[in-house]
């Protein structure tokens, strides 16, 4: 059976290791691979193909809305009409929810930070000590687990 778990890239991956060469687990039976991170920042813009999470016009979109819709609202007692009041309240809520929204994707590195999952631990036992592996690489902080 193989047992696979995921790490953040701490001292606990190493802890985890020893304690399982203590439960009569061979070196060799164990393996640990370190992730490489993506070096190149997400994409600003998601296609209809693929979506990393980040949508850069649901802000825009909303702040655009309700300032499209004071401005129609207002409109009716400034002097330009509601129509053109509302194509003005749209565009600005666009152009400054579009500007928040990058100033915030700027200042969280477009997501980089939240990536954890840095090393995999690959053990290979015996089913009768299952238990015995699970709990060893629970204790130790293990993000993710499955066995094979």
């Amino acid at each position: 059976m193989f047992v696979i778990a995921s790490f953040e890239n701490s001292i606990y991956i190493e802890l985890a290791i020893s304690a399982l060469e203590q439960q009569g687990i061979s070196k060799e039976m164990i393996l640990a691979a370190p992730l490489d991170k993506r070096k190149e920042l997400r994409g600003l813009f998601d296609t209809i193909h693929k979506s990393d999470g980040f949508s850069l016009f649901d802000g825009p979109a909303i702040l655009g809305t309700c300032l499209m819709l004071l401005g129609a609202i207002y409109g009716y007692v400034l002097e330009w009409g509601p129509i053109l009041w509302g194509i003005i309240g749209a565009v600005s809520g666009l152009l400054l929810g579009f500007l928040i929204k990058m100033l915030l994707l700027k200042k969280n590195k477009r997501g980089n930070g939240r990536i954890t999952s840095e090393v995999v631990l690959m053990v290979r036992c015996e089913d009768h000590k299952w238990d015995q592996v699970e709990k060893i690489l629970w204790d130790h902080f293990a993000l993710g687990l499955t066995k094979i």
